[in-house]
């Protein structure tokens, strides 16, 4: 059984992860994820490189007029200094530049792996994925030339695939 304090601390930090993105705190992913995270967010958008990772995160929620993010259903399972955590997230992104709705709301999940650093509990490999989303899809094309591709993903699908890891440490 995990100790409850890294519990708490990892889901701490996946609610910072929302946190910092809607008050555009970049520099709190420092303390989110490692220098060298894997980030896959689907097939245009994975990043190796914090920086890379921080500075296209910052680009693309920059012309946003707001953005809210929420982070639920955690599990978190800790094997000593390695962890594996699942969350769902809902976001809304809110442009009024757009023609049409200034509204896109999304909602997904993160499948992540931990490593305790001396620093502490730090994200190395983020899966997330979109399970659906509705609004205006203009609003999300924030960076000219660059296309997000929005391809939903069955949640149930993925586990019986084997593709959602923090199910192979979870006992029934």
């Amino acid at each position: 059984m995990a100790d409850s304090d890294d519990v708490v601390a990892i889901t701490q930090l996946i609610n910072l992860y929302g946190l910092a993105v809607d008050t555009q705190r970049w520099e709190l992913f420092e303390g989110i994820f490692t220098t060298d995270v894997d980030a896959d967010y689907g097939e245009a958008s994975h990043w190796t490189d914090l920086a890379q990772f921080t500075s296209d995160f910052a680009a693309f929620h920059d012309p946003f007029d707001s953005t809210q993010h929420t982070m639920s259903t955690h599990v978190v399972r800790v094997d000593g200094d390695r962890a594996r955590s699942f969350c769902n997230g809902t976001w809304r992104l809110i442009r009024k530049a757009v023609d049409g709705s200034p509204l896109w709301d999304g909602s997904g999940w993160y499948d992540d792996r931990w490593v305790r650093t001396a620093e502490g509990w730090r994200l190395r490999h983020r899966i997330c994925r979109i399970t659906w989303w509705t609004g205006d899809p203009f609003v999300q094309k924030t960076i000219p030339g660059v296309e997000f591709v929005l391809t939903t993903t069955v949640l149930r699908r993925e586990a019986e695939a084997g593709r959602v890891g923090v199910l192979d440490t979870t006992t029934a």
